[in-house]
């Protein structure tokens, strides 16, 4: 008898969906070609793709209608669906903020009782809730830049990029941070996890890895073998073999990518020479 298939939510469309696609794609799994499919099997690895609005993924997956979803936490926050973050994917990265006429000065405490346009009610509301303030939350699906403008809003609550839309609307921020959102895996609350689920789990970490480290060898004389490693203890730690020159070894370890040049640099001022990196294609650790 087959395994029954994971049923997982994938944004359709947004910023969310062409990088969640390709993570997917590098982890292994087959996705569509064409975006007006709904649905997409992909028999070889278990798994059911459904291809869906981002800001509905957290209810199909809170209702159990579905296993577990890509979405972004501002949605899963905002939902207030029974969902929980299973691990972060490292991309659509994003800050909410609020913001209000440039030089008006405020704090989250004078937002008592003013009207604050956003897309995100939930969010906002809980965030207001914590911080013991009552305001009158106006739900706009987009443009809120323009509530202010436009005389239905005192202040918004907004995802903010550059912060260039925001100031062009001759707005400001203020306030510390109410969220800082990116893509994550989402499954349901209080629930058994599905199977498949942590197969899916390492693939996508292993992505992450992948991106994010790269493999770095070198040799080096024995005289300076303990500094080199010191540089490149690796995950658990580095691979040290003899090389038919006397006195000298050949070292293998993972680097983060983003410090590779400058790891490089302090190796060859210990002595290491044939410094060589290379990409990771996939890995599990």
């Amino acid at each position: 008898m087959s395994r029954p298939l994971l049923r997982v939510a994938v944004p359709n469309k947004g910023s969310l969906s062409e990088s969640a696609a390709e993570m997917l794609r590098e982890a292994g799994y087959r996705q569509r070609s064409d975006t007006k499919e709904l649905v997409l099997v992909d028999e070889a690895n278990g798994v059911e793709f459904f291809y869906l609005r981002p800001r509905d993924i957290a209810t199909y997956v809170g209702e159990g209608t579905l296993d577990c979803g890509i979405t972004g936490r501002d949605m899963l926050l905002d939902s207030g669906a029974a969902a929980d973050e299973v691990m972060p994917l490292g991309f659509g990265a994003s800050r909410f903020r609020f913001a209000a006429p440039a030089g008006r000065e405020l704090t989250v405490a004078d937002l008592q009782g003013l009207r604050v346009a956003t897309s995100y009610p939930g969010l906002v509301r809980a965030h207001l809730a914590e911080a013991g303030v009552e305001a009158r939350l106006i739900r706009l699906d987009g443009a809120v830049e323009s509530a202010i403008r436009l005389g239905v809003a005192d202040v918004i609550a907004d995802v903010v990029e550059t912060g260039t839309t925001l100031r062009q609307a001759g707005l400001a921020l203020f306030g510390e941070p109410i969220l800082l959102s990116e893509a994550i895996v989402i499954r349901r609350s209080e629930a058994a996890e599905p199977e498949g689920l942590s197969t899916l789990q390492r693939r996508l970490q292993g992505v992450l890895v992948a991106r994010n480290y790269v493999m770095l060898d070198y040799d080096v004389s024995a005289e300076a073998l303990e500094h080199a490693t010191g540089l490149t203890p690796g995950f658990e730690s580095p691979t040290v073999s003899p090389l038919a020159r006397e006195g000298w070894y050949a070292v293998r370890a993972m680097v983060r990518r983003s410090e590779a040049q400058t790891i490089m640099d302090d190796l060859w001022e210990v002595g290491a020479r044939a410094i060589l990196v290379t990409d990771i294609a996939a890995c599990r650790l």
